[in-house]
Order: C-alpha cells, then sequence, then structure tokens
C-alpha cells in the first residue's frame, strides 16, 4: 500500500479545484524518488522545520532589537504566527494545507540578524544588493546542508520568493502566505508595541477601527474572516475593499508610529553599522570564512555574495559574538 498516492487522491476529491494539489506539482531542481508516505508538500514542510537556518529564527529580531523582556515577538514566533494564520485560512477554503505551512514556515530563512535594519545595511554595501525573500531561496536552494540544499518543490520555492507586498505568487496557497505574513506583523507589531509603551489602542484612528475593530484580536480576527468569505469559492485571494483599504492605513499608521519611531528604532544604525563592519572585515579576510561558505566561492559564486550568505546567516547574538571578537580588546591575564 502506498499512503502518499492515497492521501493524494483524497486531495483530488476534497481539496478545491483552484488549490494546488500534491501529484500535479512542477517538481524539484533535482529529480528524486517520492516519498511512500508524505505528498511532496509535506515532505517539503519537513525538510525547513528541520533544517538549520529554521532554528535560527529564534535568535533573529523581528521590531525590537535586544528587548527586556520575555514575550516580544521573535522572527521565529513570527514566523509560526504567518503559518497558523494561513493554515486557518487555507483550511476554510480548502486549499492545499501542507503548501501554505511549507511557504510560511520558509518565508523568513534568508532574513539577516537584526531585523529590517540588517537586511539594509547589507543592501547598501554588496553590490549584488541583498533582498530577505531572494534570499530565503537562496538559503533552501544553496546554503543548506553544506550547499546541498534542500531541493524543494517549484511550488513553494515561487511562494517564498514571492511573499512580499511586491510579489504576486502563481498559486493562490502563495497569495495565502502573502497575506498572512502582512496580517501577523502588523497585528503582533502592534501588539508588540502596546506592551512596550509605543501606542495605545486609543492612538489607533477611529476610522480604521470603525472597520476591522477595537482591539488587536478583533482586527486580526475581522482580516481572516473577511479575507476566507470573500475569496470563498473563487479562484483568488483577496479581501474586500473596505478591509483591504483598512489594513492599508493600519500598515501606513505603523510605518509612522512604529516602524520609523526614534524611540524604538535608536539602536538600528549601530546594528547597520555592526553589519557593514563585518561585511568588510570578511570581505579582507575571506580566509576565515568557515569552509562550507570558502567552498561556495570555488564554485563560481562572488566573494562579496558568500560574505553576505555568512553574515545573513547569523543570529543576533552571534553578529554581536563576533563584533566583539574581532574589534573589542580583550583583558590581559598575563
Amino acid at each position: 500500500m502506498n499512503i502518499r498516492e492515497n492521501l493524494e487522491q483524497l486531495e483530488m476529491e476534497y481539496l478545491s479545484p483552484y488549490a494546488a494539489h500534491s501529484r500535479d506539482s512542477r517538481g524539484r531542481l533535482k529529480q528524486e524518488e517520492p516519498c511512500d508516505i508524505r505528498p511532496v508538500y509535506q515532505r517539503d514542510r519537513d525538510r525547513i522545520l528541520h533544517s538549520k537556518s529554521f532554528r535560527r529564527l529564534k535568535d533573529k529580531t523581528q521590531v525590537f532589537l535586544s528587548p527586556r523582556g520575555d514575550h516580544y515577538r521573535t522572527r521565529m514566533t513570527h514566523t509560526l504566527e504567518v503559518s497558523q494564520n494561513a493554515r486557518t485560512i487555507a483550511k476554510a477554503l480548502r486549499m492545499n494545507e501542507d503548501l501554505v505551512e511549507a511557504i510560511a514556515l520558509g518565508h523568513d530563512l534568508g532574513h539577516t540578524p537584526f531585523g529590517h535594519s540588517g537586511e539594509r545595511a547589507l543592501n547598501e554595501v554588496c553590490p549584488y544588493g541583498f533582498s530577505h525573500s531572494r534570499q530565503s531561496v537562496r538559503v533552501v536552494d544553496l546554503l543548506e546542508k553544506s550547499g546541498a540544499g534542500l531541493n524543494l518543490t517549484w511550488e513553494v520555492r515561487n511562494g517564498i520568493v514571492n511573499h512580499q507586498t511586491r510579489g504576486m505568487p502563481a498559486t493562490l496557497e502563495g497569495k495565502i502566505v502573502r497575506f498572512s505574513d502582512k496580517i501577523a506583523y502588523i497585528h503582533h507589531d502592534m501588539d508588540d508595541s502596546l506592551r512596550a509603551g509605543i501606542l495605545k489602542e486609543s492612538d489607533v484612528p477611529e476610522e480604521i477601527c470603525e472597520v476591522i475593530g477595537h482591539t488587536t484580536g478583533e482586527r486580526l480576527d475581522h482580516f481572516i474572516h473577511d479575507l476566507v468569505s470573500t475569496s470563498y469559492g473563487k479562484d483568488e485571494i483577496r479581501m474586500s475593499e473596505p478591509v483591504a483599504e483598512a489594513l492599508k492605513k493600519l500598515r501606513q499608521f505603523m510605518f509612522e508610529r512604529v516602524y520609523q519611531n526614534q524611540e524604538a528604532k535608536r539602536e538600528e544604525k549601530k546594528a547597520q553599522t555592526l553589519i557593514q563592519t563585518l561585511y568588510q572585515y570578511y570581505c579582507r579576510h575571506f580566509d576565515l570564512l568557515p569552509k562550507d561558505f570558502q567552498k561556495l566561492a570555488e564554485t563560481g559564486e562572488a566573494k562579496e555574495r558568500v560574505v553576505c550568505d555568512y553574515i545573513g546567516s547569523m543570529t543576533d547574538r552571534f553578529a554581536i559574538a563576533k563584533y566583539e571578537e574581532i574589534y573589542i580588546p580583550r583583558s590581559w591575564n598575563g
């Protein structure tokens, strides 16, 4: 008995005709024998979950650098909240839950230490630029497993690289994750900002609250319900116009009050300087990179790109430790 084939048949019978069915995947970069138990997207989800880059997300900044408190989000908790939102929406719409979970769990694997400030820092100094969405695909294609990559399906890779607002995923599952990412970070970043005292619930403009609710919980619930009810039975994933406009205004409000807030972001300049200093140091001392990264240059990868690979893979804590090791004098014990 081949359990995978039975599961694929159940997908064909139960999932929406607009869903991405596992047996119809466009395949992997390198052909391999299928699993006799797991359909392809479930297999991809498992590979991402067990990867080193996924585990490192627990020590990477979401919004607040080195927050004092145990309840602020990290890049990993953000990823899990995106995954949960996406699975809820996918289940309601009878989309492929394994595919949305794989995309969601993998969408930020290429994020730098210190959140978007680290991403901007590398983008400024690297001649090839740096984007965390493209880097996430580079992680799963090349950097994981000592250069072998995870060999994920085309649909998962497409969803990962197109998860940001400017992207347009090829599958409805990818579009669900794209919405879920935005919903998640606006929801939890506001929740963390309330905890930090940067915002009060009463600061949110009433014109927004009248459409989507007066608390973070009400707004999250409204976004998900609206997305499901508006997309149900259709070959598209979208919100109703009033809710989409409210989401746009709420995102703009968060940029003005939180993402560009000088108090919340006062340490970011230090983080950017640290990242760029490490980049310049390792470009000069490429031989000090771990052997796996040095081998990438031997296959034709540009050294500047490989240095970005190494620094981008660091956690906040590891980046600080490396900076201290290189530039901070140690006490002399005699």
